[in-house]
């Protein structure tokens, strides 16, 4: 949300879109519609090419269950990389102090699975940065956040974080994957 916030006092014309895996939490498709109101854009939504339905017959029920990696494939990666063809560029907030696998990021790199170059200007900001930023500037934010969800993915992936754990321990929780494949080098 800080990304977005600098991106449109630039370019109030930004194109804005979400990877909509269509098993968001209820919140986050509620904070889509606040940004949407806020900030007077439309937001796009970024969806896999098949439903959840269709998904299902192709290769079984609950992937996320069996192989994670598979339907972040399907929901997440393959959906972007697709979308972002059209794009020279695109914005991520991904941060270095998010997790040891983000430590290295550069602000500009080559994206591979897009084939666009990924720009992660908030790559050097801490936790206490973005939420200082969002405090001084009344940014909406999801409101999971404040409910034990420091990191925020699909409802089937994403659990409440208990005190003490790091903020990604509750994506993937039971499984060794510790990223959806779009941050992947």
């Amino acid at each position: 949300m800080v990304l977005l916030d600098l991106a449109l006092q630039v370019e109030p014309q930004l194109d804005v879109f979400v990877v909509d895996t269509e098993v968001l939490f209820p919140e986050t498709y509620a904070l889509i519609e606040r940004v949407e109101r806020r900030y007077g854009i439309a937001v796009t939504r970024v969806r896999p090419q098949q439903s959840i339905a269709e998904q299902a017959e192709a290769h079984g029920d609950a992937l996320w269950r069996r192989d994670p990696d598979a339907c972040c494939e399907l929901r997440k990666v393959e959906p972007l990389a697709r979308y972002l063809r059209g794009f020279d560029a695109w914005l991520t907030a991904i941060r270095r102090d998010q997790s040891a696998t983000r430590e290295a990021i550069a602000e500009q790199a080559w994206d591979e699975q897009a084939q666009v170059l990924k720009v992660a200007p908030l790559a050097a900001w801490t936790d206490d940065d973005v939420w200082n930023y969002l405090r001084e500037h009344d940014v909406p934010v999801n409101t999971l956040h404040f409910d034990g969800y420091p990191s925020i993915g699909c409802t089937h992936c994403t659990r409440r974080v208990a005190a003490g754990e790091h903020a990604r321990a509750g994506r993937w929780s039971g499984f060794d994957k510790v990223e959806c494949g779009i941050h992947v080098a």
